[in-house]
């Protein structure tokens, strides 16, 4: 399998990154390097199943030039800034909903079927039932992150739908491990560092 890895040298995406270069799988990985590291993506770099491309998926041409030949897109690629969203109102829709949309015009012209996409839990918003299953409705929002992953998630079914795409989509929550470098686990951690 060739895939193509948005925001390979983040947190999720250089440890799927390895794990698929180690499976044996060719991977094109793409970052801006807004959050993500350089430094995480070094054992990757040294393998040739590995190409990584420096860009801004806000580039629809160069997107598309990058996956060309793949089978497979993990676009784990998103503004990941939650708590300062309020602060600069078009980041979210700029970063999660237009960049998505780039991605899957990128899909549809390279013939490449196969989605998987980072979502979040946010996207439950403030929720009235615990634990949450899937099928809850959507209440009211809380984060403009949270909105936009709900429109990014509506244009992957839609575009599945158009043209026959094949779709997974991960609500994750918290999710920690080696390379995880922000976030409200991470602050909080800190926090107790300082003073528990």
């Amino acid at each position: 399998m060739r895939a193509f890895v948005t925001g390979a040298a983040g947190f999720i995406g250089s440890n799927l990154v390895d794990r698929l270069v180690s499976a044996g799988h060719a991977v094109v990985g793409v970052d801006n390097f807004s959050s993500g590291q350089r430094r995480f993506l070094k054992n990757a770099g040294e393998q040739a199943r590995f190409a990584f491309v420096e860009m801004d998926l806000l580039d629809r041409r160069a997107v598309t030039a990058a996956m060309a030949g793949c089978d497979i897109v993990f676009h784990l690629a998103a503004n990941a800034d939650v708590r300062f969203g309020t602060n600069h109102t078009f980041k979210d829709i700029e970063q999660n909903v237009i960049v998505t949309y780039n991605v899957l015009e990128a899909m549809r012209s390279t013939g490449t079927r196969k989605i998987a996409f980072s979502s979040t839990g946010s996207v439950y918003g403030e929720a009235a039932v615990f634990p949450t299953p899937e099928d809850a409705p959507f209440p009211v929002q809380t984060s403009l992150y949270g909105t936009s992953k709900i429109a990014a998630e509506g244009l992957i079914s839609s575009y599945s739908e158009a043209f026959d795409f094949q779709a997974f989509i991960f609500r994750f929550v918290s999710i920690l491990g080696e390379r995880y470098t922000h976030g409200h686990v991470f602050d909080f951690y800190r926090k107790l560092l300082l003073n528990n």
